[in-house]
């Protein structure tokens, strides 16, 4: 067994009985996922819901719609209390040829919506009534649109930011550990070259990131979450890996000047909470002030969730990696230039 299988199978021994490390890599992460999933599981999905009072030809045309929701009431004053209650935003109340809408002033969007469809189908009525032929034409087709459900949004967003914590953390802490325990400087008068030792530790958090990659898809394309993959996601492995790379050097920058875990610890902080905020790790950054956006664009993490988003989610192709992979690569070697300059094998 060559010194390089020896150092990796040893890191990833360490690795797999640290209880903690385990829990802040895989389970810590997975709780966002889990929990966000969750909670907006069903945005979007849900119709307008109104009251009604009556039936007839414009009710049922609006049933088969799907446009509006109803909650049927015998009685019109109970069914006009709701909305006065706030609890629906308008009632329909249908008596033979006389349709009325009663709106809640209050909700000005959503009783405008009740209005407009409402309006809709009962012109559509009164001209077919006439029997006159209609002067315009009108068609409607539904199309595939770009905008993504929150799993889907989500799912990269925060497996991106786990590699990232997961990767910065464990060679920060790694590094000023095995500074303060002496085993640097063994190693620097061992026969063991530098880049073996860290080419070991790089390849236990490339092969970690993988696995965490294997388990956030897997859960989010549960029934449950319903994630989607597009054709080609196995392009997200690629980047997967670049950005794990990415992260590992700013993690070895870290613990090049951290003295202590605990200081490394709150540095990586530091780096990686605001950084997951302004990347669009839990929500879009498109609709925030131009200045935030430009300075997101400055962070790799941006750039890793974006092409994470595009290849496991949006169906784009390798071209879509372009600029996240030259940015992630060209991060590596600043900061992996800076790390080394400042690297030292004892206190």
């Amino acid at each position: 067994m060559t010194a390089f299988q020896t150092l990796s199978l040893a890191m990833f021994k360490g690795f797999v009985r640290d209880k903690a490390t385990l829990f802040f890599t895989f389970v810590f992460p997975l709780m966002f996922l889990v929990i966000f999933g969750l909670i907006l599981r069903d945005v979007g999905d849900d119709k307008t819901k109104i009251a009604l009072v009556g039936d007839g030809p414009i009710v049922s045309s609006l049933r088969d719609s799907g446009a509006l929701e109803f909650e049927s009431y015998d009685d019109e004053n109970a069914a006009v209390q709701k909305v006065k209650d706030g609890d629906l935003p308008a009632a329909l109340i249908v008596r033979g040829q006389q349709v009325d809408v009663r709106y809640a002033q209050s909700d000005q969007v959503e009783s405008a919506t009740v209005l407009g469809i409402v309006n809709g189908f009962v012109d559509k009525a009164n001209l077919a009534a006439t029997g006159q032929p209609p002067r315009f034409t009108f068609a409607a087709e539904k199309v595939e649109d770009a905008s993504l459900k929150p799993i889907q949004y989500l799912t990269p967003g925060i497996l991106s930011w786990g590699v990232a914590v997961s990767a910065v953390f464990g060679s920060a802490l790694t590094l000023v550990s095995w500074r303060r325990k002496q085993v640097l400087r063994r190693i620097q008068l061992a026969p063991v070259s530098a880049t073996a030792v860290l080419s070991s530790r790089l390849m236990v958090s490339a092969g970690v990131a993988l696995v965490q990659g294997a388990i956030f898809v897997g859960i989010a394309s549960l029934p449950l979450f319903g994630l989607r993959l597009s054709g080609q996601w196995w392009l997200a492995i690629p980047l997967l890996l670049l950005g794990t790379v990415a992260f590992f050097a700013l993690g070895m920058l870290v613990g090049s000047f951290a003295k202590t875990e605990e200081a490394a610890s709150a540095a990586a902080n530091i780096v990686v909470l605001p950084m997951a905020f302004l990347s669009g790790t839990f929500f879009p950054v498109d609709q925030a002030p131009a200045w935030l956006q430009a300075v997101s664009k400055a962070f790799p993490l941006r750039h890793m969730n974006d092409g994470m988003l595009d290849v496991l989610v949006r169906g784009k192709g390798i071209e879509s990696l372009v600029v996240p992979a030259s940015i992630l690569v060209g991060f590596t070697l600043v900061v992996g230039f800076i790390a080394s300059r400042i690297f030292k094998w004892e206190e």
